[in-house]
């Protein structure tokens, strides 16, 4: 029996499985993971919020005094400014306001990770300095998109899914004037 008549198709397969996996792989990664919750919560913010009231800024890179740090949106509006950190995870979230470190459990396999909420102080830390505004203006926002499940109690700043438009549309003061709303892009804008 010829070899070739069994390697062929064996062969012809595996020019599309390989690629196929490779795929696979790569949308698992992490870096991918995050890529694509920010791309959820970007069409979330273009679709669901007024883009005359409130204004976006994406994948914002602001000085530290350590280094930088990188925001992934800001939404400028005059009810106030929102710092919005995204989490693509699934699985079950545990962790508390100040806890340094939170769990994601899926199944038996148990992973910690920074608390967003820590992480995203930094942030409105640096928006502070930079914009110069009251510090009751800039509101901290963390999202988990995915198939996540809070198991812990959360503070309403901490949502799941499109909950956070919710959040962000509570604040109903206004806190900025039109014209400070464009100072504070100016001011963003400046940055980049």
């Amino acid at each position: 029996m010829d070899p070739t008549l069994v390697l062929a198709p064996l062969l012809n397969a595996l020019w599309w499985l390989i690629p196929l996996a490779l795929l696979g792989a790569l949308l698992k990664s992490p870096r991918v993971k995050g890529i694509l919750g920010e791309q959820l919560v970007r069409f979330a913010l273009r679709l669901r919020l007024d883009r005359a009231t409130y204004r976006t800024v994406h994948d914002l890179t602001l000085p530290t005094p350590d280094g930088t740090t990188q925001i992934d949106h800001v939404v400028v509006s005059p009810y106030g400014i929102f710092a919005i950190e995204t989490k693509n995870m699934k699985g079950w979230i545990f962790g508390g306001e100040r806890q340094a470190q939170w769990t994601q459990k899926i199944y038996r396999h148990t992973i910690r990770f920074q608390n967003p909420l820590l992480q995203n102080y930094k942030h409105v830390k640096a928006l502070q300095a930079l914009l110069d505004v009251p510090p009751e203006t800039i509101h901290s926002v963390v999202t988990f998109v995915g198939a996540s499940t809070f198991k812990t109690p959360m503070p309403e700043n901490v949502t799941q899914g499109g909950r956070f438009i919710r959040y962000i549309r509570s604040f109903r003061e206004p806190v900025f004037s039109a014209a400070a709303v464009e100072a504070v892009l100016r001011r963003i804008a400046m940055t980049g």
